[in-house]
């Protein structure tokens, strides 16, 4: 009885003793590290105490909206569109060969899985807005630099999430094409692709809607897009610009989520 008693306490507990000392050991450090952070910021608090204030001046500056201004940035919104739809295109194009070159069942050694990983980390490290930079000082100023940037950014993610359904692909319907004596690019696009295809279109529809928020600042690098005409209302102090243009990209924004997510939906 007493060995049943001690086996199985009347009080259960989630955590034993040692696990509460370790979650709470984790949790102190974590707190530790995010103080010793702050303090190396070297963060003027002097401003936090009249940030409300100027919240509600700016706030004022803004309202009304200037409604007149929205005929402008018409043009500029549908590029924006333009430069997340071609640049997600041109990386939905590419991220096929670079996800089947990443995956290790599919790449020819270690030394191709490792060029293709490379390139994985490579696209995914380096944010939109500093590709911009980078092709806009190659291309120049416009929509081709964001377009180019946006397709950057986006096959190293597209081609990651599929690299790992390709390794993740039944055997079998690779089994039965390899059997008929058909080659390897057959047996990729008759045995494999099929089984991805679901997770690569509903990746990209995913991938759209992000660049569609993103490219919305890549005109504050001349990467074209609406970015441009924020950067000069804010550059001018016109607020009630600024309100604008940042309520239509918010509805720009709605939109393509709630259509990403009707896509999606279908899909599965």
């Amino acid at each position: 009885m007493n060995t049943a008693a001690r086996r199985y306490p009347e009080i259960w507990q989630r955590r034993s003793l040692r696990e509460t000392i370790s979650a709470w050991l984790w949790t102190a450090a974590l707190a530790a590290a995010a103080v010793w952070s702050i303090t190396m910021l070297d963060i003027e608090w002097a401003f936090f105490s009249d940030a409300h204030l100027q919240a509600i001046d700016l706030a004022e500056r803004m309202w009304p909206p200037r409604w007149s201004y929205l005929p402008v940035i018409i043009g500029p919104l549908i590029e924006t569109i333009h430069i997340a739809t071609i640049g997600t295109a041109i990386a939905y194009v590419f991220s096929v060969p670079l996800a089947f070159l990443a995956a290790r069942n599919t790449t020819l050694n270690s030394f191709t899985w490792a060029i293709g990983r490379s390139l994985l980390v490579i696209s995914r490290s380096v944010n939109t807005v500093i590709w911009g930079l980078l092709f806009v000082a190659i291309f120049g100023p416009g929509p081709v630099a964001g377009i180019a940037s946006v397709a950057a950014r986006s096959v190293g993610f597209l081609a990651k999430l599929v690299a790992e359904s390709i390794e993740e692909a039944d055997r079998g319907p690779v089994e039965a094409i390899e059997s008929t004596g058909a080659g390897t690019g057959q047996v990729y696009l008759l045995g494999i692709l099929p089984q991805v295809m679901p997770v690569l279109v509903g990746t990209t529809v995913y991938r759209w809607d992000i660049n569609v928020r993103e490219s919305s600042v890549l005109g504050f690098v001349g990467a074209g897009g609406i970015g441009l005409q924020l950067y000069a209302s804010i550059n001018q102090f016109a607020w009630q610009q600024v309100l604008v243009v940042l309520a239509a990209i918010l509805l720009i924004v709605l939109l393509s989520e709630a259509l990403s997510a009707y896509i999606r939906a279908r899909i599965t």
